[in-house]
């Protein structure tokens, strides 16, 4: 391959992460802003209760008909007939794959909707009173409506992508937040809680409508066929099978630790869920970013196996994330206290706000695997190899299960309770040391995720540089050891400035206080880590702008 054509797909996989960067961010702003809404208007009440209890059956069949199980498995095969220039086949097996999985989403959603009211009743929530599993069947109903838009909507952005068209997908989930914005702005007050699933309903179907004209634009064909017979669509399906089952052990995972986590005092549960929601912001605008972008490449490089250009595309897409997200993983371990002071905003008291900083600042320690596993998992989903990563996420799942209650130390709780009270009563002024031995039990179980996702990317690399004979893994050391070196002087910076900020008396006063503080942090971080990275010389930097803004070829930045 020229050095010509390896440049110009490194700039587009540059600008199209970029795009969906972009994309994803605006989408998280978005969807604060329909929390807040929802947050004044229902609270932690009932009727939000039942939204989310009825919003639970058509997310699963969503998930396990056409969620990211049928993209990972669609996109290689879509991708293999475009490399042969094969329209007419890729345009058939769309057709074959579309008609199927909508009619399998038509039928079970139907079933649901007549049989809502007992589904309601004996498996999501027989706790509820007769009133809310009413209302929380209406509301499935009303829900059920956009899971049979997404079974079409999610197959139309695997085609863009597989085309390397990713701006109208990046949107796509930009319009479906507005969607429910729309409904928690206008229409909470003439339907009650049904305004956010109308809004759901309307935000579907603009995460399709919005993709349409990027159909348009590469002339998707459709056609009235089922295709039963055609070997390419079981192939499809055959592939989605370990992906499902690997979808089903993510979520055992997570239920096995709330398990755990239910039974070390209130509020854990809670605080390991915000401590999640707060590290996939990163995790998602970095390692979900890239591992989309580079998804359809390495699809297609490996339908024509082009071996050197695989090794080439995932190492550079590890290497991004590790630039990326080890200083963001400091920063979280440095600055999440106070950024999780602004974004409570008063909620929490101050044994929560300790607890979910626990959960952060382990969670925080897994972001450069849990990011680095979207791209090292779609390398073999490109190779139509769904199995390697579903016993790879079995050894994870098992090694987070046993750390879990390894180290959470269940059965101590009552005696760290009694340590707590006697902490209380020698230092009455710090409360929140109550809470001291949960926090350890509650970050425990953020570092068990953390080491399970670790023992799956590296036993998938492992597995992948003796399949690609090589993984160029001295250019990712490199690029690893630099960005750990510039990362810590970063950190190191962070705890002088917030020194300096709380020894002049500016902490803990106020919002306005917090945010400068927070901003100033970043700054002074984010200028120390470029001086750093400059200094020692660390290219990928470098060649991420001249790529984004054509100033070299990557022949001379890399020179």
């Amino acid at each position: 391959m020229s050095n010509q054509t390896t440049e110009n797909r490194n700039r587009q996989i540059a600008r199209s992460t970029l795009v969906v960067m972009a994309a994803f961010a605006i989408a998280k702003v978005i969807s604060l802003a329909q929390t807040i809404i929802i947050a004044r208007v229902f609270g932690v009440g009932r009727e939000w209760d039942t939204f989310v209890t009825a919003n639970s059956l058509p997310e699963l069949i969503f998930t396990l008909i056409s969620g990211g199980a049928l993209a990972h498995a669609f996109i290689p095969i879509f991708s293999g007939y475009l490399a042969r220039d094969d329209k007419d086949g890729a345009w058939k097996l769309t057709s074959h794959v579309i008609n199927t999985v909508f009619a399998t989403t038509a039928v079970v959603s139907i079933i649901v909707f007549f049989t809502a009211p007992w589904w309601v009743a004996n498996v999501v929530a027989p706790g509820f009173d007769a009133a809310a599993q009413q209302q929380t069947a209406d509301l499935m109903r009303i829900l059920l409506i956009s899971t049979l838009i997404f079974s079409v909507s999610g197959i139309s952005m695997g085609i863009l992508q597989s085309h390397n068209h990713f701006l109208l997908p990046a949107i796509a989930p930009i319009m479906f937040d507005l969607g429910i914005l729309f409904g928690a702005g206008f229409l909470i007050k003439p339907f009650g809680v049904r305004g956010i699933a109308y809004g759901a309903v309307l935000g579907a179907a603009l995460h399709f409508a919005v993709q349409v004209p990027g159909l348009i634009h590469f002339r998707a064909r459709w056609t009235a066929e089922m295709g039963w017979k055609d070997p390419m669509l079981w192939k499809v399906l055959r592939l989605m099978l370990p992906r499902v089952a690997g979808l089903g052990l993510f979520s055992l995972n997570f239920l096995l630790m709330n398990n755990i986590a239910s039974r070390l005092g209130e509020g854990s549960v809670s605080a390991l869920s915000w401590g999640w929601r707060l590290m996939q912001i990163p995790e998602t605008l970095i390692g979900t970013a890239m591992g989309t972008v580079i998804f359809p490449t390495l699809a297609a490089l490996s339908d024509r196996g082009d071996e050197s250009g695989k090794r080439a595309a995932m190492s550079g897409a590890l290497r991004f994330i590790l630039i990326a997200t080890i200083p963001s993983a400091v920063g979280l371990i440095l600055i999440g206290q106070p950024v999780i002071t602004l974004l409570e905003g008063g909620a929490f008291d101050a044994s929560a706000s300790v607890l979910v900083y626990s959960t952060l600042r382990f969670f925080a320690l897994g972001l450069v695997v849990h990011s680095a596993l979207e791209v090292v998992a779609r390398s073999f989903y490109a190779d139509k190899d769904t199995l390697t990563p579903l016993w790879a996420a079995a050894g994870g799942a098992i090694i987070n299960f046993v750390l879990a209650y390894a180290l959470s130390n269940v059965a101590s709780v009552e005696h760290n309770n009694y340590l707590h009270r006697m902490l209380i009563a020698q230092f009455p002024n710090f409360a929140y040391m109550g809470t001291i031995g949960t926090i350890g039990n509650i970050g425990t179980l953020a570092l068990a995720n953390s080491a399970g996702v670790a023992f799956e990317v590296l036993s998938l690399l492992w597995i992948l540089r003796r399949r690609w004979h090589g993984a160029n893994e001295s250019l990712l050391a490199q690029t690893f050891l630099k960005a750990t070196a510039a990362s810590l002087v970063m950190g190191l910076i962070i705890v002088i400035v917030s020194t300096i900020w709380h020894g002049i008396g500016l902490g803990n006063r106020g919002t306005i206080f917090t945010v400068i503080e927070v901003a100033v942090m970043v700054a002074a971080g984010g200028l120390a880590f470029l001086i750093t990275a400059y200094l020692l010389k660390m290219h990928e930097l470098q060649m991420l702008v001249n790529m984004v803004l054509r100033r070299k070829t990557l022949t001379e930045a890399v020179a």
